[in-house]
């Protein structure tokens, strides 16, 4: 799809072939803005979709449609990213960024990550031939940084801080050096946005979305998603969405509650995962909640460990905390706020 990249700070555009993620002009985060209305493609795989995505020669390397499978609580639905190459939703926007930076001829690409972000990163990197630069926390999972390396290529820079931290660094780091920028940026999203096309192509009925909240790339891009499909007339209404962060690091949720605006949060938490104390797409998050009248929902570790159990016992699914995050909220909401209609929970990472 024709497409042309537009900054959310001080909206200067720029045409497809500018070769970066962030504004020449301010830095700020560009947004894909497509040149007329999608028409809506259908299928079952991610490449079905392909139709939905920035123009651009893509490599169809096995990503996505995943399973959506029942759970044992009538009317929830699993939505198991975690079925993805590298274990987590991570893939599907990997798989777009990594291929834009190949066309613009990129050698190497640049990325901060708490661990999934970066191990997806440098799969796809290796797969096209690019080296990937990954600054990650020095605290960061060991078993993550270890993933990291086990793709041969990749070179881990480790940050004296949060993700936030190492958001800097690697920012810096690839101005200075000319490398592409990858993380969590507008082709992401683009790539992240199909799980609500496939959502929807699966589970037509869906009228609530439960999404875990790092970044919120994966929120907004789900938001956005959605938004494409009701303007094509694939659906009617947008479903519910419903964010989900951990107890011990919750801008999004807090500001949603408090009607304010997001406030850097000091991570404290073992949901690693999503233990981002500034969103990058927070902003977006609050949009996509009021619009669609949602709710937003913190859960402390103990419940995500609870929850970790029980769908280790229902289903046989090992995940990590935050990929359990949304199957957590869903327990603790589940008989408060009265959820009607089928509800999709997303979960991801996994094997930690």
């Amino acid at each position: 799809m024709d497409y042309k990249l537009k900054c959310l700070q001080c909206s200067a555009e720029y045409g497809s072939t500018y070769a970066n993620q962030v504004c020449a002009r301010c830095n700020g985060i560009l947004e894909v803005v497509y040149a007329g209305r999608i028409a809506m493609p259908s299928g079952r795989s991610f490449w079905d979709f392909e139709s939905a995505l920035p123009k651009g020669a893509y490599k169809h390397y096995a990503v996505g449609g995943t399973n959506i499978v029942a759970s044992e609580d009538a009317g929830l639905f699993l939505k198991l990213e975690l079925r993805n190459q590298t274990g987590s939703f991570k893939d599907l926007g990997s798989v777009i960024e990594v291929a834009k930076a190949y066309e613009y001829g990129y050698k190497d690409v640049v990325c901060a990550s708490t661990g999934n972000m970066a191990y997806s990163i440098a799969y796809y990197s290796k797969l096209y031939g690019i080296r990937a630069h990954i600054f990650i926390s020095s605290n960061a999972n060991k078993d993550k940084i270890y993933d990291i390396r086990s793709t041969n290529d990749a070179i881990i820079k480790e940050v004296d801080g949060d993700f936030n931290k190492a958001l800097d660094a690697a920012a810096l780091y690839s101005r200075k050096k000319g490398f592409f920028l990858s993380g969590d940026y507008c082709y992401r999203k683009e790539g992240q946005k199909l799980i609500a096309y496939e959502i929807m192509q699966n589970l037509p009925g869906a009228a609530n979305i439960i999404i875990p909240v790092g970044n919120a790339t994966l929120f907004s891009g789900i938001y956005k998603g959605l938004r494409e499909m009701k303007a094509s007339g694939r659906i009617k209404k947008l479903p519910r969405l419903i964010a989900v962060e951990a107890k011990g690091c919750s801008p999004v949720v807090d500001a949603f509650n408090s009607k304010s605006s997001i406030k850097y949060r000091i991570p404290k938490t073992k949901a690693d995962a999503i233990a981002v104390g500034f969103p990058t797409f927070g902003t977006q998050a609050l949009e996509g909640l009021n619009v669609t009248r949602g709710m937003a929902v913190a859960v402390t570790d103990n419940e995500m460990e609870r929850s970790k159990e029980k769908l280790y016992k229902e289903k046989g699914i090992v995940a990590e905390l935050g990929g359990v995050a949304s199957f957590a909220a869903y327990e603790k909401i589940k008989s408060k706020n009265g959820i009607h209609g089928a509800t999709v929970a997303i979960i991801s990472g996994g094997n930690i």
